[in-house]
């Protein structure tokens, strides 16, 4: 029967002819072996003389050396597609490559198609669909591929300090494992069925590992608050992905469905549908406004976990969703010739409103997160505006400083008896953890996007890509977004001055915690100064051509060289130049920041405390103090937008008030009569039972029974007259009748 599943065998498509692109599916497996060794034999560990974490760390390290080696080959595939391709130019007559060297120059950048690297195997037909799984490897997913094993491995090793002694240690690790796996499995994915299940895992893993401490009630809110933010988004995504595989053909394949979109195969209102639901998935995954409310509650889990998942890791997901599929957004939203459009205008919105709220949190660990928000709310406007290889290149270097912020979190906190308060347990750290803080500091100035650390390169790089004003060069790029330049220009501003004043809080002024401080062990401050090394050194990755006259060729654009996708399955983007006025405009709104928050903390805040003799963190006599607008703004921040109240005490509410009053109501007159009227009606029948069948029909059949008998028995009796004859001829009858 046609209908029946048939279960067939492997085919792969694609092969590169390098194994580990090939075998890309054994970087996910060793920390999916990992979940399940630790998940199975956990407990025994202490037996066998060691934790449990081992196993966790082994098997990051095997899948970090592992990625390098799928790096190292994906560079030598990219380098054979451009080698072919210079020696077929070389083939061609004289007016061909006059042509070819034309066009490449019009449009400022090499264009070279690069395979990727597409192995599958069939899982299952059903009535002629077929239905696969495999790998898709090129540029973004090794990169993706580098940016996860490294972190986890960084915060694996981290760990085993900082939950060292934990009642779950080894759940904990196994959970870490998991996600990385759901992870890996994610970027690597094929197709759209492999992408929402990969999707969905990663958030199971968010909910158990934020929910880790769940005795808490205020951790186990968190992680439901979660869930069910992102179940929301979820809606999205199956609802887009439904649409596009029915305009597709029904086909669940990534890169086929990207070429239709590109050559003009799907219409553009399911395009233009599906871009819209697939936002939705990316506003709750990637913490976009105004469904980012889950991720600083978040932080309530172990800070490891925020370094991991909340900063590097899942919060991307959102932003790789997009970057894999981006023929469908950038055909479907008309990105390119534009100056606005839906995912731009959400991603601007997101980056300002995220940098605001950071300026008000007292937990460390939450303007970290109001700073991620804003960071992923500069990725999507990024990829808004076209400028997709500065959004991906930005995510790979807020991976590593913001990683590196969070671990230095805890760090801190690990020194203050595991508080996250800044204005309370902290200041004056400085002193007492001198590792930490310039570990700090460096991830802090590569987060404002100071030249010339990490950055401030990519960072620069999103600005340019917005169009850029003429006055300031005229970067070119995908549209004119000027507004998106403005909101760009402004959240490098604010995040400038709320991480000045994050330092000066956590590292300066007195100490208003209890004891004495000290700093963390090696397991802790090892990877920081790896992180914070990063955080210098990975934005030399893409450094402009020509950068200052003197930059080689060969060392420039690196990151878009070999991370970029090359084909038909890519839309033709035009990138943007680089602009020594526009990088110099910002720069010097980062400098008037800091600037203005120094002079307010180190300054005037500082002098006060001396005058007054007291630790003070803000001026007593402040802006918020003295006019009634600053204070309005200050408790509208301090408020959260007021969101989480809209969310629950209106619409939760509003929702759960009628249904709570239909729901009494319902048990009041129906269960309720229902019951009393099942009562009713059985002493009724019971009355009724006792009255009628029971006194009337019973007693009076068991009574006529007995009236009966002893009728019968006196007539019998007359029978009995002693007489033989007359017994003889009874018996005579009797014979006879028978």
């Amino acid at each position: 029967m046609s209908s029946l599943l048939v279960l067939a065998h492997g085919s792969t498509t694609h092969h590169s002819g390098k194994w580990l692109l090939d075998h890309a599916f054994i970087i996910p497996a060793i920390p999916a072996a990992s979940f399940v060794l630790l998940l199975f034999f956990g407990k025994r560990c202490k037996a066998w003389k060691f934790k449990g974490a081992e196993i966790g760390i082994f098997a990051l390290a095997v899948a970090f050396l592992l990625s390098l080696g799928i790096g190292f080959q994906w560079i030598q595939h990219t380098n054979d597609a451009h080698h072919e391709a210079t020696t077929e130019e070389h083939a061609l007559p004289a007016s061909g490559v006059l042509a070819a060297e034309e066009t490449a120059a019009a449009e400022g950048h090499e264009e070279v198609a690069v395979p990727a690297v597409e192995v599958t195997t069939t899982w299952f037909e059903n009535e002629g669909t077929k239905v696969e799984v495999g790998t898709l490897v090129d540029g973004l997913a090794v990169m993706m591929l580098l940016v996860v094993t490294t972190i986890s491995l960084l915060v694996h090793i981290y760990s085993t300090d900082y939950v060292d002694g934990d009642v779950r240690y080894v759940h904990f690790f196994a959970f870490l494992s998991l996600f990385t796996a759901s992870m890996l499995t994610l970027v690597i994915a094929q197709n759209t069925l492999m992408l929402i299940t990969a999707w969905e895992l990663v958030g199971v893993c968010s909910f158990v590992l934020i929910g880790h401490w769940w005795e808490d009630k205020a951790n186990s809110d968190a992680a439901l608050k979660a869930f069910l933010t992102n179940r929301v988004g979820d809606m999205g995504l199956l609802i887009g992905m439904s649409i596009l595989y029915f305009s597709a053909g029904r086909t669940f394949n990534i890169v086929r469905i990207n070429e239709m979109a590109n050559a003009g195969e799907i219409r553009h209102l399911p395009l233009m549908v599906a871009s819209i639901c697939l936002l939705g998935a990316v506003m709750s995954k990637s913490g976009q406004f105004f469904l980012h409310t889950w991720l600083p509650d978040a932080m309530a889990g172990p800070t490891p976990v925020s370094a991991l998942i909340h900063a590097a890791t899942m919060v991307v997901a959102g932003v790789f969703m997009i970057a894999r599929m981006y023929g469908v957004f950038y055909h479907g939203l008309t990105i390119g010739g534009s100056s606005i459009n839906l995912m731009a205008l959400i991603g601007a919105v997101t980056t300002i409103a995220g940098a605001c709220l950071a300026f008000v949190q007292r937990d460390i660990k939450k303007v970290l997160a109001y700073s991620t928000i804003s960071q992923l709310g500069y990725m999507v406007m990024a990829l808004g505006v076209g400028a997709w290889t500065a959004a991906l290149f930005h995510l790979f270097t807020h991976a590593f400083f913001k990683a590196g912020l969070f671990l230095g979190a805890g760090s801190v906190s690990h020194a203050v008896h595991h508080s996250f308060d800044m204005k309370s347990d902290m200041g004056g750290l400085k002193k007492y953890m001198p590792k930490t803080f310039w570990t700090f500091i460096i991830c802090s100035v590569a987060l404002a996007g100071v030249f010339p650390l990490s950055g401030f390169w990519s960072k620069d790089e999103i600005l340019a890509g917005t169009g850029g004003f003429g006055l300031f060069g005229g970067t070119g790029g995908n549209g004119t977004y000027y507004a998106m330049l403005v909101m760009g220009l402004i959240t490098a501003m604010l995040t400038a001055a709320y991480m000045t004043r994050c330092i000066y809080l956590t590292f300066f002024g007195d100490f208003r915690g209890h004891g004495t401080p000290h700093e963390s062990g090696p397991r802790i401050t090892t990877p920081l100064i790896i992180l914070s090394v990063f955080a210098i050194f990975a934005g030399f990755v893409n450094m402009p051509e020509n950068l200052f006259g003197f930059i080689p060729d060969g060392w420039a654009l690196r990151f878009e060289h070999y991370v970029e996708p090359k084909g038909e399955y890519f839309p033709g983007i035009v990138h943007a130049r680089a602009s020594y006025a526009l990088a110099l405009l910002s720069l010097a709104v980062v400098g008037l920041a800091i600037a203005m928050a120094y002079y307010y903390y180190f300054v005037l805040v500082d002098r006060k405390g001396q005058l007054t003799q007291q630790k003070l963190t803000e001026l007593p006599d402040g802006p918020t103090s003295k006019f009634a607008l600053a204070r309005a703004g200050h408790t509208f921040l301090v408020n959260k937008y007021y969101l989480d109240h809209l969310y629950n005490n209106v619409i939760v509410y509003s929702i759960k008030k009628p249904i709570a009053n239909a729901v009494y109501w319902f048990n009041q007159k129906i269960l309720d009569g229902i019951v009393d009227g099942s009562g009713k009606a059985s002493v009724a029948a019971g009355q009724a039972v006792y009255k009628y069948i029971d006194q009337g029909l019973v007693d009076g059949i068991v009574n006529g029974s007995g009236i009966a008998s002893d009728e019968a028995g006196q007539g019998l009796r007359k029978l009995q007259s002693g007489k033989v004859q007359q017994y003889a001829a009874i018996m005579f009858a009797a014979v006879a009748i028978l």
